[in-house]
């Protein structure tokens, strides 16, 4: 088991009716701009709760931040930043939402106005002070309201880079299951996928006997496998929504990471389609986590059986196990609606050449739990995907 540090500063608000407790959160006098997406908040009733709990404070808003939250609309929120003094930002919304307010609140105290950008190209590693911030969350998936990091693309230049920085910690996250239920299918069965593959990236590597974590992490993969698709067929099923949503939180908050080796390879690669093609994360993920489990079968072959045996509860050889837990990982895939191959959304051969050179591009070297994956066998997963 690795070495680790581990501080968890969020305070998790969880249950019906938490929205009206965050004004015993932020402090007295603040000064709030609250986030949001699209609008549907509006019509679930979720910014109603907000307005209501929020009565006394000074509240601004700003909406229209995209699923995968866009630069060129993040930056203009700066501005009501700086004329109205905002000193704390709620988001209320996905994941999305949230890492587009992280971004807000790391640009409004960046030391260079003139070049926010690098906050992206250096992964927020010059992000020294930033506005605090707190969620609501409408969809569980990224985990984000319990770490420090976000995902933020430019559309202008094709590019979607990961940031983070210890002060981007959500100070609150309210996770009240029952406003989820009004979700499509499409975003819930993306959320469910998008947390398993989270936990796939901190467990599918190899032993190093952390006991602690893999238990972990293995229960999580279990409560996604059985709840999700219950929550897709009966949408209002609370239980089902509430473990969902505890699932997607832990399944990135951290504790899963640690003392293990990590991966990361399908979320690099599933950024690049995304920025490309417009794919939702969630389906670039299910595309791309069988290819990547085809590819490093071998070095990844203990963890794959050990999967079998613990969450599926096959018996055989390692050999075996490594192909029922690539065919399970997939079937399951497919049974929450998110197909898993890139011809299913009329990617071809000839998209490969492209996506590598944006790998290369952003660095994408000595990836993985053993740091031997670039761009070229990213091209390799890719066809595996076709």
């Amino acid at each position: 088991m690795d070495n680790f540090t581990l501080c968890l500063s969020t305070k998790v608000l969880f249950g019906k009716g938490q929205i009206a407790n965050i004004r015993h959160e932020i402090p007295d006098g603040s000064r709030v701009l609250v986030t949001y997406g699209r609008g549907s908040v509006f019509k679930n009733g979720v910014m109603d709760q907000v307005h209501s709990a929020l009565k006394g404070f000074k509240t601004f808003e700003f909406g229209g931040i995209e699923s995968n939250p866009h630069y060129e609309t993040l930056i203009k929120a700066l501005p009501i930043v700086k004329q109205e003094k905002i000193d704390f930002l709620l988001a209320v919304g996905g994941g999305s939402v949230l890492d587009g307010t992280k971004f807000i609140a790391a640009a409004s105290k960046y030391y260079d106005q003139n070049n926010l950008w690098e906050i992206l190209t250096t992964h927020g590693e010059k992000v020294k002070n930033c506005l605090p911030v707190a969620s609501i969350m409408t969809i569980p998936a990224t985990g984000s309201e319990m770490n420090d990091t976000g995902v933020i693309s430019r559309v202008g230049t094709g590019d979607k880079l990961g940031f983070a920085a210890e002060c981007l910690k959500p100070k609150f996250a309210v996770l009240d299951p029952s406003v989820t239920f009004s979700l499509p299918p499409r975003q819930t069965a993306n959320g469910v996928v998008d947390a398993f593959v989270h936990v796939a990236e901190q467990y599918m590597t190899y032993p190093v006997r952390a006991q602690i974590p893999d238990r972990f992490s293995e229960a999580v993969f279990k409560t996604l496998m059985e709840e999700g698709p219950i929550a897709l067929e009966k949408p209002d099923d609370y239980d089902a929504r509430a473990n969902i949503m505890w699932a997607a939180t832990n399944g990135l908050n951290r504790i899963l990471a640690t003392g293990v080796p990590q991966d990361w390879v399908s979320h690099a690669i599933g950024h690049e389609l995304t920025a490309m093609f417009g794919i939702d994360h969630g389906r670039t993920l299910a595309v791309v986590l069988p290819a990547v489990y085809e590819y490093e079968k071998e070095s990844k072959k203990q963890k794959l059986a050990q999967f079998a045996r613990r969450v599926l509860g096959k018996t055989g050889s390692d050999d075996e196990l490594a192909d029922v837990t690539i065919n399970e990982t997939r079937a399951f895939f497919e049974k929450m609606g998110t197909k898993t191959h890139l011809s299913d959304y009329g990617i071809g051969e000839d998209a490969i050449p492209k996506l590598v050179k944006k790998l290369e591009e952003h660095g994408q070297t000595g990836c993985g739990e053993h740091h031997d994956i670039g761009p070229k066998e990213m091209g390799e997963i890719l066809r595996l995907a076709l």
